[in-house]
């Protein structure tokens, strides 16, 4: 992937505002010119460390500072997670990410998550971890175990971001981003919305992935789930219009990026979701649970993707 001509926030904001209809026509020709517009990407996601993280993120279910009542467990076993992984492979998933709440991985986990990428590896998945800011010899060693994907997402704007999070600040964010690619890891990163955030803040969000050196190949875009106890269970909901202008502008600034229908999916319409993947989303994660949040069943998304005539993608060659 090339880099692309920089974008501008103004010129963002006018794509962002365009007519509805005319937003979602530019959109879809920009996907429609990259990638087979009735192909989803399937991933699947495997909480391989839950809770007790030291981050004070105001949407997480897992950050040790909410009274969210999730109880904190110790980091998997590796057979355990390549089993979890041959059975998401079973069900068409192609893509398996892996997720561990910690602020960062300590050394003396790495052995371990790096023998979790060499066992998903050797089942033919993509691999995918989220482990929290990585140093360059985190990055390095997840690079040589056949690491595919790293998610590290940006959240929200750069001036929203104080309001959500106060232990780690958004350069941060961006050095991982940046360790991870100098390392030769494929980026995933994206947002959520529905934190309180404006619509600028929103589009600031995506100007700042889109000017990346090299913009993320993989885009997660999140609908906030509130959690009970969490510093954001009250956040009002996001009107389901401006979500999908926001997936628009993310395929018109990022075309050749995946763009993942991610959390907040069992509170979509069937129509949303359907707005969505016309829009250029085409990528979701399947299964019952994401993360700790519950997510479509394979029954309904088996459903809702015949009445779409939507198809899994399947996974490219390597070359």
């Amino acid at each position: 992937m090339g880099t692309v001509e920089p974008c501008s926030f103004s010129a963002a904001k006018i794509i962002y505002n365009l007519p509805f209809n005319d937003l979602l026509f530019r959109a879809h020709s920009a996907h429609r010119a990259h990638f087979d517009p009735n192909a989803v990407q399937m991933s699947r996601l495997l909480s391989i460390k839950t809770g007790g993280c030291a981050e004070d993120c105001g949407y997480c279910s897992q950050s040790a500072h909410y009274p969210t009542g999730l109880k904190a467990s110790k980091l998997m076993e590796v057979d355990r997670v390549v089993s979890e992984a041959q059975k998401a492979k079973d069900g068409g998933a192609t893509r398996y990410c892996m997720g561990a709440a910690w602020r960062s991985p300590k050394d003396r986990d790495m052995e371990t998550i790096i023998a979790m990428v060499r066992g998903v590896k050797a089942l033919g998945m993509e691999t995918c971890m989220t482990l929290g800011m990585l140093s360059p010899a985190q990055s390095a060693a997840l690079a040589d175990a056949g690491l595919d994907y790293y998610n590290h997402n940006i959240d929200t704007s750069e001036r929203f971001y104080s309001e959500i999070i106060t232990t780690r600040t958004f350069a941060d964010r961006l050095e991982t981003l940046s360790n991870v690619r100098d390392a030769g890891i494929k980026v995933c990163a994206g947002g959520i919305l529905g934190m309180g955030e404006t619509a600028d803040d929103r589009i600031s969000m995506l100007v700042t992935l889109a000017n990346l050196p090299y913009p993320p190949e993989s885009v997660p875009i999140n609908m906030l789930i509130p959690i009970p106890g969490s510093k954001l269970a009250d956040a009002a909901p996001v009107d389901p219009v401006d979500f999908v202008r926001t997936i628009a502008l993310a395929r018109i600034l990022m075309p050749r990026s995946h763009v993942r229908l991610s959390a907040g999916r069992t509170e979509m319409s069937d129509e949303m979701q359907a707005l969505c993947f016309f829009a250029g989303a085409n990528s979701i994660f399947v299964g019952e649970t994401l993360l700790t949040a519950e997510n479509p069943g394979e029954d309904h998304d088996t459903t809702l993707f015949r009445r779409l005539g939507l198809k899994p993608m399947e996974l490219e060659p390597h070359a």
